[in-house]
């Protein structure tokens, strides 16, 4: 069954001809006819009753006149939604992030790009490294988070700002006296200290993690497996961490203690080469703004 029977067949009940119903198509009489023999075979009843001088419904065709009409107001309604759909496609932005501290230096940056641009459809993806950065070679995802040392190859890096490690705790924990802290520091007397393993950590963090660690009790190192067991480990005042300083998502009641002879680490994000819509290009500008702010 398709719309081309139905319309000849409501149009055949309109005028109970069929040279008429015709001309108000702007098809042939053949045609129709053609259309309606066909709507009765896949039905399999007689429709009308004709002869070469008079067409009229029959049982049938008057119980299927409100089934045609609603197949045809349905096919029209969904042929303009979809019309209607394409006109006004949002405007998608995916997003991958590692960790929630990725996601909440985005709240700001979205929060004005959606004002700038009310059809932004935001995507945003909190995947594992591996997974994340094939989504990006897959174009599944069109901006990512990364440290300069780990960005994936053949993707063009862009660096948002060079932040300094600093050792995170408790705001009552012993080391929060400090104002600043030294790798010797740390070693005697930071207590329990959370860790991660690279590549949740880049491997310069890494390094620092080991370096301070070194000769750490068994009990004293508590390894984890993403950021957010660590930040609830420190919260808790059961260890502090070290960590690169993203000023924008800072959590109150714990200090931000800058680590000595630790170098910074470059920060910034990545997109796939040639990567040039607007909306990306508007992002990152939006977020180096909000970056150089804070």
């Amino acid at each position: 069954m398709n719309t081309t029977q139905l319309e000849c067949f409501l149009a055949v009940v309109n005028f109970l001809n069929f040279s008429r119903a015709a001309e108000a198509l702007s098809i042939s009489q053949p045609a129709v006819s053609h259309q309606i023999s066909t709507l009765e075979d896949e039905l399999g009843v007689k429709l009308f009753h004709r002869t070469s001088k008079s067409v009229r419904l029959t049982q049938a065709g008057y119980q299927f006149i409100p089934y045609a009409d609603d197949i045809l107001k349905l096919e029209g309604l969904s042929r303009a939604r979809l019309k209607a759909s394409q006109e006004f496609l949002p405007l998608t932005l995916s997003i991958g992030c590692r960790n929630f501290m990725e996601l909440r230096m985005l709240q700001p940056v979205l929060a004005q790009l959606g004002k700038e641009e009310p059809q932004l459809l935001p995507l945003l993806r909190l995947i594992p490294f591996d997974s994340l950065e094939n989504l990006l070679k897959e174009g599944d995802i069109q901006v990512m988070f990364s440290y300069e040392e780990v960005a994936p190859q053949k993707a063009v890096y862009r660096e948002l700002l060079q932040r300094p490690v600093i050792c995170l705790c408790k705001e009552d924990h012993p080391l929060a006296a400090y104002d600043q802290l030294s790798v010797e520091q740390l070693h005697q007397g930071a207590g329990r200290m959370a860790v991660c393993r690279a590549p949740i950590f880049p491997p310069a963090l890494v390094a620092a993690q080991n370096q301070v660690t070194a000769g750490y009790l068994p009990g004293q190192v508590i390894f984890c497996d993403n950021l957010e067991t660590v930040f609830t480990l420190v919260e808790a005042g059961l260890a502090c961490t070290l960590l690169a300083d993203l000023p924008t998502v800072r959590m109150p009641g714990l200090r931000y203690l800058p680590v000595s002879q630790v170098a910074p680490l470059s920060f910034g994000t990545v997109t796939l080469p040639g990567e040039a819509r607007p909306v990306v290009r508007r992002f990152l500008t939006l977020l180096r703004e909000s970056l150089a702010g804070a």
